[in-house]
């Protein structure tokens, strides 16, 4: 329970941190930053608020949300608001358009999140959950490190960095942190199957 009370405390400090200065107002100057920001709302805040719900109250949620219908729903998410005419026009108008953003991957996060803290799947099956959303959320980052061009019109290069370096910074900071977060979550649904089948 205390372990539970922990994570959905540090998740509701991460939506703080996301949301209010410094980082809001520096996801507006630096690509990287924003990515960041988009990455605490869509993954890790959710994930947190997701495994500190009472058990109850998550498999309520989680009966409701199947994961055939979660994980496109994340995908289509993370990459809508990414496509760049409306990645800038959120920053352009960030009342109400980049509030929607950031509500959109709040709910898709939890959504992600719900089947593998409360589903009643199968290890072995959650596993493979977690490993088909990192197979198919890396490529966004992948793109983002190796375009050869900057894709966004609203940033034009800050602290010293140009907008195709922040880009890449930007891409690559988003691919490793799904390997980490993804990876981990994999590992700890794979090592449960086998003491399982042990």
């Amino acid at each position: 329970m205390r372990v539970r009370r922990v994570a959905f405390g540090t998740g509701l400090l991460l939506l703080l941190v996301a949301l209010l200065p410094p980082l809001h107002d520096l996801s507006f100057e630096v690509l990287t930053m924003h990515l960041l920001q988009n990455v605490m709302l869509a993954e890790w805040a959710p994930a947190l608020l997701v495994f500190g719900l009472p058990a109850e109250a998550g498999r309520a949620l989680a009966a409701r949300v199947p994961p055939w219908i979660a994980l496109p729903a994340w995908l289509l998410t993370y990459f809508a608001w990414h496509a760049p005419p409306l990645y800038d026009a959120a920053l352009r108008h960030p009342t109400p358009l980049l509030q929607l953003e950031h509500l959109c991957y709040l709910t898709a996060g939890i959504a992600l999140w719900l089947p593998v803290a409360h589903g009643r799947f199968a290890p072995s099956t959650k596993a493979a959950y977690l490993f088909a959303a990192f197979v198919l959320a890396s490529p966004l980052g992948l793109l983002l490190a190796l375009i050869p061009s900057p894709v966004y019109e609203f940033y034009d290069g800050h602290w010293g960095l140009t907008a195709l370096e922040d880009q890449q910074l930007a891409g690559v900071t988003m691919a490793a942190e799904e390997a980490v977060v993804f990876f981990a979550a994999f590992a700890y649904y794979v090592r449960r199957f086998m003491l399982d089948e042990a």
